[in-house]
């Protein structure tokens, strides 16, 4: 049993680290907003 209690508990504080980088990468990192600009065929604008 105390092995069970082992693994659980570096189980959980592998998901808490994770979840740490996940928080901070979503909350610390702003993304560059930049133009973009999309290329469609005039063919796709015709009915069939």
């Amino acid at each position: 049993m105390p092995s069970l209690f082992r693994f659980l508990t570096v189980v959980a504080i592998i998901g808490g680290i994770v979840y740490g980088v996940v928080f901070a990468l979503a909350n610390f990192v702003n993304p560059k907003p930049r133009e973009m600009t999309v290329t469609i065929p005039a063919d796709r604008f015709l009915k069939k």
